[in-house]
């Protein structure tokens, strides 16, 4: 039985490594796995509080000391042979606080090839900018190519850079926190050559404590009206005629330019639709400009507390006349970020992985690999999930370590920390649950950055439950009536439409599925549902943990009556937001539960 001491209790989690799929013989599926049965080999227990591949506080300094006694310029030099430099920084700008944009961070790298000459040192400096207490939202140009993991490291929390010492081996942070970098995505449609589609994401090693700025949505047109001033941040280059970068952060504010002007200063090299240019035409010289240069790669444009853009980059020494600093245009690309802003899973990569349970009570996860599943891993002692009667997947401390939400035959709802090593934390969220026919853990709803919780009570009221960050929820809001025509057949992980906001679908008695696309308003999250098809009363269960297959799309899994499991692919279109199904495998009857 399932089970709290007042309130805290204790669970096993399986932190399970991505193995290579095990697909039957002549098995012609492209997603397959079965219920591994007794005997089969388990992936190995991965301990979360500390991944082998985080580096120490004494190797974070070792970088950054080699970065900064390193630097030749703090972006990547060796792009310069492109007909815009990227290597941005603030000229005509003020100084300011990390108090006033504590979302600022820098990100420096190093690497020393290992050998003694440094000739062949790779060393350079970027911003970037806290999105979620573990993801640094920064250009691709900054990511792409490099190993973050080995070489890279974040400094938060401070508006200054830092200083060397004098024998180099030393670096003063002035208040700063060094954190390594555990993972890192740049967008695969990057186009290295034009710095087109230009961001990226670092998932950091352990959360910080800045506050995160929230990007703009991928409805936003406001913030890209010819004229609107937004605000740039960064440490970059403050003279075209000097390399060196400045010491404080600095900030400035531009007027968006439209996109017909940009297109006369750079001709086919802007691309309308991905990026947005901002400022009054460059002087020439550094008095009368405004202008992002050479350091500010990777920092934000921020409209009405959004992040709207990324710098990426500009004209050479930034000050060309006639000439803009160009961002790319994160509304474009709201619909790829936020998937691996919110892409917690139980094998600390980035695809959703699945979880099924016993009528036993006995818990299982079965990695995903992006087209298989590995063989399951045990999660809970034999009969540590009896008395449970619900189970969903939600990062509701945003820490990037996946936690479960649960709920037992008694009506208690409880939060499971997934980032207490191999036995993580019960947390009793409250009493009283079982009134509810429906919950749900859709991501972050009402658009604050945390993820949130959706129930459905058995009078067809649907409330929302603002997550705090802290693994538990704030005070309900009632989000509308009349839900009970699903009978709690309501599901929803993840963003189905490719618009970054998550979505939801529901079953109704006749066995036709709709859509509900989210709005990212707390006060109507949803939109009005439109039709995805009928025939889906073939199915006596329903998984959606995410995005299974790594393509930042949202899927599905169904089991029918048989105890087949099937794939629905997430397509990001809200017409048609399911590809057609592929089988999993057979067997998958012996759950009862899935999440």
């Amino acid at each position: 039985m399932f089970s709290a001491h007042e309130g805290r209790g204790r669970w096993r989690r399986s932190r399970t490594a991505v193995l290579a799929a095990t697909v039957a013989a002549g098995a012609v599926s492209l997603f397959l796995a079965t219920p591994a049965q007794a005997g089969d080999p388990q992936p190995p227990v991965l301990h979360p509080a500390g991944h082998a591949s985080a580096p120490s506080q004494a190797e974070l300094r070792a970088r950054v000391a080699g970065a900064v006694a390193a630097d030749n310029g703090p972006s990547r030099t060796k792009l310069s042979a492109n007909p815009h430099e990227v290597d941005p920084k603030i000229i005509g700008g003020t100084t300011t606080t990390i108090s006033s944009a504590p979302w600022m961070v820098q990100l420096w790298y190093f690497d020393d090839k290992g050998t003694a000459s440094t000739a062949d040192d790779d060393s350079f400096f970027c911003g970037g900018t806290v999105v979620s207490p573990s993801k640094i939202l920064t250009a691709a140009h900054c990511v792409a190519g490099f190993n973050w993991n080995l070489h890279g490291l974040v400094l938060s929390g401070t508006d200054q850079l830092p200083t060397d010492s004098a024998d180099g081996t030393t670096s003063d942070l002035h208040g700063g926190t060094l954190t390594g970098v555990w993972r890192q995505w740049s967008n695969p449609t990057y186009d290295h050559p034009e710095f087109d589609n230009d961001v990226a994401v670092l998932t950091l090693d352990v959360p910080t404590t800045a506050k995160p700025l929230p990007i703009t949505t991928a409805t936003d047109s406001a913030s890209y009206v010819t004229g609107t001033q937004g605000t740039v941040y960064g440490w970059g280059r403050t003279s075209s005629g000097s390399q060196d970068i400045s010491q404080t952060l600095r900030k400035a504010t531009l007027p968006v330019a439209a996109n017909t002007a940009c297109s006369a200063a750079y001709g086919s090299t802007f691309v309308a639709g991905h990026m947005v240019c901002a400022g009054a035409p460059a002087s020439g010289a550094d008095a009368g400009t405004t202008a992002t240069c050479n350091g500010d790669s990777g920092g934000p444009l921020v409209v009405a507390g959004k992040i709207v853009g990324v710098v990426s980059w500009g004209a050479k020494d930034c000050v060309a006349k006639g000439t803009y600093s160009v961002f790319s245009r994160v509304s474009a690309y709201v619909g790829a970020i936020n998937p691996r802003i919110d892409d917690a899973n139980l094998s600390l990569d980035d695809k959703a992985d699945l979880v099924a349970v016993t009528p036993a009570g006995s818990a299982y996860s079965y990695v995903s690999t992006g087209s298989a599943f590995a063989p399951k891993a045990s999660m809970s002692d034999p009969g540590g999930f009896s008395g449970v009667n619900l189970v969903r997947q939600s990062d509701l401390d945003r820490n990037d370590f996946q936690d479960l939400v649960v709920r037992t035959t008694d009506g208690r709802l409880f939060w499971l920390d997934g980032d207490s090593g191999d036995s993580g934390d019960s947390v009793l969220i409250g009493p009283g649950w079982n009134v509810m026919k429906s919950i749900i853990t859709p991501g972050d709803v009402n658009g604050d950055g945390l993820p949130d919780v959706v129930a459905t009570d058995t009078s067809g009221n649907s409330w929302l439950y603002p997550g705090n960050g802290k693994g538990t929820l704030g005070a309900r809001t009632k989000i509308g009536a009349g839900w009970n025509i699903f009978n709690g057949q309501i599901y929803g992980k993840g963003d189905l439409t490719g618009d970054g906001r998550p979505d939801i679908i529901a079953r109704d008695s006749t066995g036709t599925l709709w859509l509900y696309k989210g709005t990212g308003l707390a006060s109507g999250p949803w939109a009005a549902r439109t039709k995805i098809g009928t025939g889906w009363n073939a199915y006596n269960a329903f998984a959606a943990v995410g995005d299974i297959t790594g393509d930042g799309k949202a899927d599905l899994v169904a089991r029918d009556a048989s105890g087949t499991l099937w794939l629905y692919k997430g397509t990001g279109s809200a017409s048609g937001p399911y590809a057609a199904k592929v089988k999993i495998g057979t067997g998958w009857n012996v759950y009862n539960l899935f999440g």
